[in-house]
């Protein structure tokens, strides 16, 4: 198989990054380009074309790569649940719900590695090159006799290695050396080391790359800077920044709920785009007096979030709050007056609780999981016609129950969401309401007009995006030995 496989030394270390980095440079060389990552695990997915779910990794890849996602591009996602395991998407498509060991015992090697190579089989048909992404680290020796996502996957796909290490954290020699130790006859497949996040003067490191290629045998590919100008969107908890400042004279300030088990919170990243926004997270210790708009994102565990909320007093914070709240997703379940969990599908069975009673809604969770992307039209006065897209997750049934707000969306012949007439309280289940420029243009824009500050354009986020990926790629050539990944991508290592 022709491609090339990124691992890490440790979680967060630039994987996703490089990953992407490498599929905007491949497509621009005329390439058909595929991600891939076996086994993700996310509560902030991505939502294909087809209503699939996969990790939100592989659909930012795949528009870096100018393809449409798909669900064989992460066949497993695992999405972690309240004292419930994890949540196993398979194929987009949700399979069932395992502990951790049970997952490791009976599924890995079973139904597991049969995805893994269904989903490796159409990408060598259908695409050029495949660039494959793996998870966590590679030396987790007490997992490796069933892992799927790491070496083993490298070995599925016979592609190469290239070892990522973020020397921002220290200790990068030693991540180094102690990874190679521990993966044993697997180092083979490493060809290349990647330096990631290195501030200060290149110059000096020179030493240091040389004292690493000769006391490892690999050579380094390349020391990525630390890049403040690169807005790529993250993953999981460990990626999420909501400490953005714009730096503008006259701002806004919005505040993000911190729920333990946000989901999809990429739905708020794309704030930092706007020149006057400023964005970050709100705890028990955040006054909100200086906050202008107050968003409360999608969760995993709706009652456990609320419970969680409630337990800090921040829910009494939040219903006293004379600004902006909306609510996405989750985040529009609490802000409800009633939760209704009859079969335990959210916390337990026969559980009711009362939400934040900022909106006059009921919901009922349900087993039947609501998923895909929509297209809908504002009903709302002030949203009134604005087309918007997004994608749809969530477990409940949420309805109206009076007449004193009223719904944002029409999504084909329903309804979706509620707000307020002057819409300081509002919420929808549609992800990425944000993303959309014109609605979030005229959202911000009320609260401008409210707060007397200059109103502003829209800004064109896809275009900015796709800048983005071109920024990402042109560094990425710049600090990387393309031609040497290449050679390694061509079966040719080390010709030029």
């Amino acid at each position: 198989m022709k491609g090339i496989m990124i691992q890490g030394c440790s979680s967060d270390a630039g994987k996703s990054y490089v990953a992407t980095a490498i599929c905007r440079i491949l497509k621009d060389m005329g390439y058909k380009v595929s991600p891939f990552k076996s086994q993700n695990m996310s509560n902030n997915s991505y939502v294909t074309w087809d209503g699939g779910e996969i990790g939100r990794a592989q659909g930012v890849q795949a528009e870096a790569a100018g393809v449409r996602a798909e669900t064989y591009m992460n066949p497993i996602l695992l999405k972690p649940q309240k004292d419930s395991g994890s949540e196993i998407v398979l194929f987009g498509e949700v399979f069932k719900t395992l502990s951790g060991k049970d997952y490791h015992d009976d599924f890995t090697m079973t139904d597991g590695i049969a995805a893994v190579r269904k989903g490796l089989k159409i990408i060598e048909d259908q695409y050029d090159v495949i660039v494959i992404e793996g998870a966590g680290s590679p030396a987790e020796v007490n997992l490796n006799d069933k892992e799927i996502v790491n070496m083993r996957i490298a070995e599925e796909a016979d592609v190469p290695v290239l070892l990522v290490v973020d020397i921002n954290r220290g200790g990068s020699f030693a991540s180094i050396v102690g990874t190679l130790e521990l993966v044993g006859k697997d180092r083979e497949r490493v060809k290349g080391l990647i330096f990631n996040q290195f501030r200060g003067d290149l110059a000096l490191f020179e030493d240091g790359v040389k004292w690493i290629e000769e006391y490892t045998g690999i050579k380094v590919v390349g020391v990525l800077p630390y890049l403040r100008d690169v807005h790529i969107e993250g993953e999981d908890s460990l990626s999420i920044n909501f400490q953005h400042t714009s730096g503008a004279k006259e701002t806004l300030d919005i505040g993000i709920v911190r729920l333990p088990y946000i989901s999809n919170h990429t739905d708020m990243e794309i704030f930092q785009y706007e020149a006057d926004v400023n964005i970050r997270f709100i705890d028990e210790f955040t006054s909100l007096d200086k906050f202008d708009a107050i968003i409360i994102p999608g969760t995993k565990s709706t009652i456990g979030d609320l419970e969680y909320i409630e337990g800090i007093g921040l829910a009494e914070k939040l219903k006293t709050f004379n600004g902006y709240i909306f609510g996405i997703c989750g985040g529009y379940q609490i802000m409800g007056e009633d939760l209704f969990d009859e079969e335990g599908i959210d916390f337990k069975p026969g559980y009711r609780k009362q939400g934040l009673g900022l909106l006059p809604l009921s919901t009922h969770f349900q087993r039947q999981k609501e998923v895909g992307q929509v297209t809908a039209r504002g009903i709302h006065p002030l949203a009134q016609d604005l087309e918007v897209t997004g994608y749809e997750i969530h477990l409940g049934r949420t309805e109206k129950k009076n007449d004193t707000v009223s719904p944002l969306w029409m999504i084909g012949d329903r309804p979706d969401g509620a707000a307020t007439a002057d819409m300081k309280r509002a919420g929808s289940y549609l992800h990425n309401v944000f993303h959309n420029d014109n609605f979030r243009t005229a959202w911000l824009n009320m609260i401008r007009r409210h707060k007397g500050i200059p109103q502003r354009e829209m800004v064109d986020t896809m275009a900015y995006k796709e800048a983005q990926y071109t920024k990402l790629g042109n560094y990425a050539r710049e600090y990387l030995d393309v031609d040497y990944i290449m050679s390694l991508i061509n079966g040719k290592e080390g010709e030029k």
